[in-house]
């Protein structure tokens, strides 16, 4: 039979004998705050929910190397959630991610909160798209898809410095035209 609350030291026994119920008073008395704790490193909820399970299942394989002579049961989740929280922010997909929302979300935003906004009704993108081929590929990642100039060196696997003239080369060539 299970207990209905357990005591720290109850709970890191039945947790490292692997008993199931000791994992879902766990997972019932410590998800909230270790949720948000992550969404505090990582803004979405479904990320933050990936991560949220992540956590559970890296704390039901590691709970052998939890020491109680260094710290509390939570205070050790605290941490290896802060980290696997980092961890994922790290992972190349989900900057990509972050960066390349869908234009999608906006539209509606767009069309009630003003005639003239947005790029298409100005002509820029147009512009853009006449431009030479290396001169629309920076403005293209930096001022639409939100990169930053290093990445875009890493993306097109050209110098930083070119990037930057690039960049400025287009602009000139963009103010010319609208001018």
């Amino acid at each position: 039979m299970q207990p209905a609350a357990y005591t720290e030291k109850e709970l890191v026994d039945a947790l490292k004998q692997h008993h199931n119920h000791a994992y879902r008073y766990l997972y019932m008395h410590y998800r909230g705050a270790l949720y948000n704790n992550i969404l505090q490193v990582i803004p979405s909820a479904e990320a933050a929910n990936d991560v949220l399970q992540e956590v559970f299942v890296t704390i039901w394989e590691n709970i052998d190397k939890y020491d109680e002579s260094k710290g509390r049961l939570f205070t050790w989740m605290l941490r290896l959630t802060r980290n696997m929280a980092i961890n994922h922010t790290r992972k190349k997909n989900f900057k990509v991610h972050s960066k390349n929302e869908d234009i999608s979300n906006y539209v509606s935003y767009i069309e009630k909160n003003s005639e003239q906004a947005g790029i298409n009704h100005i002509g820029l993108r147009q512009q853009v798209h006449k431009l030479r081929p290396e001169y629309k590929d920076v403005l293209e990642l930096s001022y639409f898809q939100g990169f930053k100039q290093d990445e875009i060196a890493e993306l097109l696997k050209i110098p930083l410095g070119t990037v930057k003239t690039r960049l400025r080369n287009a602009i000139i060539e963009l103010r010319r035209d609208f001018i």
